[in-house]
Formats: structure tokens, sequence, C-alpha cells
């Protein structure tokens, strides 16, 4: 009987972890995805929001909108098992909808720190039932994250960039990111002082406000389309030639799901970061 039992047990157990592995799967947000992609189960994916731009396989998925302002027929209309979506994704009612729409629906938590990055490994590792793989790649992780912001804080020594993160500037309106934000965070993390830290959150400043902040460098994201700001238009602007880095045209971009992700490739971010402002600090 107990063998009985046992082999029946067993049948149940394999048949749940076929079930698992074959759930169909939509990824909200960018480092969720990335997280997929390095754990290699990106072959339960059957969606991504528009922010998850990499890797390029990514975008060959289809896209359920923008992970801010989704539709709950567009995520629906892919016909998934499970979401996985970033702390934050909305808008509220199209979530409620999602949630009660009989689909798993897993919020993962974002927090802007080296603990931050191991616990969305550790949750989405859970919800895709690969425990051991995601202790794995949060180990490793932590592992990268705390080294390169070590090498960072010796490299910046006493002599620290002020350096204000721009979200944007489009037609003189000039959004910064203040304390609690990503820019904060990795700012810091690379060895910086963030220009903007009297700031809460990313909010709009006043010119005089900007001239306040007197940044070393400005960092600001890759962007294409209406929301792009060239570098002249940037430094035309009378705020920004106030201020030191508009005097020595110190402007750092950096891809912004990779700056601002906390994902699996912060560490990488956080050594670009930093080896971009001591080339700043040198010229």
């Amino acid at each position: 009987m107990r063998i009985l039992i046992s082999s029946i047990a067993a049948l149940i157990l394999s048949a749940g972890t076929t079930l698992a592995e074959d759930r169909r799967v939509i990824a909200i947000g960018s480092s969720v995805t990335e997280i997929i992609y390095a754990l290699g189960q990106q072959d339960r994916l059957v969606g991504r929001d528009r922010t998850s731009t990499y890797p390029k396989a990514a975008l060959e998925l289809p896209d359920v909108g923008y992970r801010r302002a989704l539709s709950p027929e567009g995520v629906l209309s892919v016909e998934p098992d499970l979401i996985l979506a970033l702390e934050g994704s909305g808008p509220p009612d199209a979530i409620k909808v999602l949630q009660e729409a009989g689909v798993d629906y897993v919020t993962v938590a974002d927090t802007f720190s080296r603990d931050g990055v191991v616990e969305k490994i550790l949750t989405i590792g859970a919800a895709l039932g690969v425990e051991a793989e995601a202790e794995a790649l949060a180990a490793q992780a932590s592992k990268q994250m705390a080294l390169a912001e070590s090498n960072a804080q010796n490299l910046a020594g006493q002599d620290r960039q002020r350096v204000l993160f721009i979200l944007n500037a489009r037609d003189g309106d000039i959004t910064v990111g203040g304390a609690g934000t990503q820019a904060d965070s990795i700012i810091k993390m690379a060895g910086g002082i963030n220009a903007a830290a009297a700031v809460e959150g990313f909010k709009p400043i006043t010119p005089e406000a900007l001239a306040v902040t007197a940044p070393d460098v400005i960092l600001m994201m890759e962007r294409q389309g209406n929301h792009a700001v060239s570098d002249e238009d940037l430094f035309s602007l009378p705020a920004i030639q106030l201020t030191p880095a508009g005097r020595s045209t110190s402007l750092i971009r950096m891809p912004g799901a990779y700056l601002l992700g906390f994902g699996p490739r912060t560490a990488e971010a956080i050594a670009d970061l930093s080896a971009a402002l001591q080339d700043v600090n040198g010229s």
C-alpha cells in the first residue's frame, strides 16, 4: 500500500511539475523580463510589456502595452496562465480586472538596492518553480553588485561628482530624480552624490532650484522619439547653462532599463556609471 501511495504521489508531483513548466507567462517590467531570461525560463513567455527591450529576443514577444497604462484586454489576449508584474504597474483598475480574471497574478516588489534585486529574483523563481536556479542567480547578482559598489566607492574617494539625473527636459520643462528613486540609488552606488537629493521622487524643478543643485555632471537615459532631447538643446537651456555641468557640457547617457532597472545587469551598470564619472572627473 505504501508503494502504491508513493507511486501515485510521484505521478501527481510529476504532473504538477509538467503543468508548472507549461504555464504561459507574461512579464510586466523590464527587470522581470531580464530575470526570466537569466533563469533560462524564456520559453514560457507569451508576452511582455513595452519597457522590456532586453535581451533583443524579447522584442519578438507580443507587446501587451506600457506597464503603467495596461489594458486588461491586451494583456489577456495572449491567454496567459501567470502574470509576473513589477510593483507600480497599472492603472489600478486594470490590475484589479487582471487579478479577478482567473489568471495567477504575482506582484514583484521593486526596491532599489542589492537586497531588492535578490528579492526580485527569488520571487520570480518561486513563481516559476525554479527555486534552486533563483537562489544561485540571486547569490551571484548579490556578490557582483557588492563588488561593483565597493570598487566604485574606492574609485570615487573623497572627490565625488555631484550628479543630476534628468528624466525629461522636453520643451524646457525639467524633471529630475530625487531621493527615493532608482536614479538616487544608482548614483550613490556608483560613488556619486545625487545633486537633487533635496527633492523627493521624480519632480519638476524650477530654473532657480536647478541652479542651486550645482551638478558637476548630468545623467540622462538614452531616449528616442518625442521624448528625446539632443545634447545641443539640453545645454542651450539657461537653467542648465548656469550649472558647472552646463559650463563644462558634462553629460552621461545610458540605456534606461540598464541604468534604472535593478535586475541582473545592475552590477555592470554600477561599474559603467562609475567609470563614466571618473572620465568626467579626469577631463
